[in-house]
């Protein structure tokens, strides 16, 4: 499996028994969404590694307590700790309206109500506070704040973003 092909759901976070159980932080507002998964892929030196649950169930709200096939003491559970865990683009619960994936938007058009379409989008940038939509228009890159105040309508049909964007925000790039 490669990693473009599947997302984070989180990290090994901790080891919770010494018969190998670990826990895993998971990075959901929907962790309930993971109690039941039969494998993950953990990432080991850049490559991902399916592993098969026995048992898992949830831990302290952000928690998952996994216990891993083949994952017998404690120093197996030590060799998981902070390792990634992935799952298959697939698994991704279905989003509608105005709610969606950073991934899923790669490659739409940006449009302001006012300007029209003035790029199309190459990536999204969480790094920061804000995430923003890194926006190619020609040879000039366009950053826009991705909040909600500003964002009209995700089209998927015609996979285009459509956003009300104050004047001059999009103009002092071109």
């Amino acid at each position: 499996m490669r990693k473009e092909d599947c997302f984070y759901l989180g990290k090994i976070a901790k080891k919770f028994s010494f018969k190998g159980e670990v826990l895993a932080y998971l990075d959901t507002d929907e962790p309930e969404l993971y109690e039941n998964m039969e494998s993950v892929f953990v990432e080991f030196n850049n490559n991902l590694v399916p592993f098969f649950i026995e048992s898992s169930s949830l831990h302290k709200n952000d928690f998952l307590r996994i216990r891993f096939e083949d994952v017998d003491n404690e120093a197996e559970a030590d060799k998981l700790l902070n390792c990634p865990i992935y799952l298959p683009l697939k698994m991704l619960p279905k989003l509608t309206g105005n709610k969606f994936y950073f991934h899923e938007v790669i490659g739409f058009e940006i449009e302001d109500k006012r300007l029209g379409v003035f790029g199309i989008i190459q990536s999204v940038n969480d790094s920061s506070a804000q995430p923003l939509f890194e926006v190619k228009n020609g040879d000039v890159e366009i950053l826009v704040p991705m909040i909600d105040q500003f964002l009209v309508k995700i089209d998927r049909a015609n996979k285009k973003v459509v956003m009300d964007l104050p004047e001059g925000l999009v103009e002092m790039y071109l």
